[in-house]
């Protein structure tokens, strides 16, 4: 079967969401390695689609999960979503530079460790009973803006949402709880990945957005309805057994894509 069939590429965008859906997120972590061991897209190209893939999804969950935490919630937490937009936007903007500028070898080892830090954050970041951490003022701010950086660069470096890493830095450094900081992270995460697109956008690589525009419709397709099933199953699975499964997941994906360099 041609790797890139419709139908291929809207299953395997459903197993990427029901994945992601599981735990509140996107997925985008899980399908970065699909769209290069399994694809067969070079480095940049897969990161430019994963972003445009990423974006898609995100744009859709905010309003989806206004039900859950109506917009004046986020409204009145508009000085969390500034202050890691502080650092985020331009961590964005850097991030998708350095990526233009990486040799291809080079980038395929940054997305290998950088799978490695998502599965490890996944395995130790997202205890919701972890007591945030006791900072205010000017500390928090600072703190909040560089969080927002490296977050930044990390989501444009590997075409994701960054979810994984927002919310439990919105939890430890805000007290938010975890619904509210999943919200927020959406409201944060949407500006820094239109940033980090228009970057991309001045790259020669961006052409891979027209000519592979079709896989991209089906692939999204796939996202969202698996995006959709994935939370109707949500604690269905102990998080326990669920998160340790995913890390493993993205840690054999590392292994694959070092050795895909």
């Amino acid at each position: 079967m041609n790797p890139k069939n419709p139908m291929l590429a809207t299953s395997a965008g459903a197993a990427v969401g029901i994945l992601g859906g599981l735990i509140g997120l996107g997925g985008a972590e899980f399908r970065l390695p699909l769209l290069i061991g399994v694809f067969g897209y070079s480095a940049l190209p897969a990161i430019i689609l994963n972003k445009a893939m990423s974006l898609a999804v995100v744009a859709s969950a905010l309003p989806f999960r206004a039900s859950t935490v109506p917009f004046q919630r986020l409204l009145e937490n508009t000085d969390i979503i500034l202050t890691l937009l502080t650092g985020s936007l331009a961590g964005a903007w850097f991030g998708a530079g350095w990526a233009t500028r990486m040799k291809s070898r080079l980038l395929y080892r940054v997305l290998s460790i950088l799978l490695v830090v998502i599965a490890f954050v996944l395995l130790f970041g997202h205890d919701a009973s972890a007591s945030p951490v006791s900072l205010s003022g000017a500390p928090l701010a600072i703190a909040g803006a560089s969080a927002g950086f490296a977050i930044g660069v990390v989501a444009s470096l590997m075409g994701v949402a960054g979810g994984e890493l927002l919310i439990p830095t919105i939890v430890l450094l805000f007290g938010a709880d975890i619904r509210l900081a999943g919200s927020l992270s959406l409201a944060v995460s949407l500006p820094t990945m239109i940033v980090g697109f228009s970057r991309y956008s001045r790259d020669q690589s961006f052409s891979v957005m027209r000519t592979e525009r079709r896989f991209v419709v089906f692939m999204v397709i796939g996202s969202l309805a698996g995006a959709f099933i994935g939370s109707q199953l949500l604690g269905i699975i102990s998080t326990g057994i669920l998160l340790p499964l995913l890390a493993g997941i993205l840690l054999l994906s590392a292994v694959k894509v070092w050795n895909h360099a």
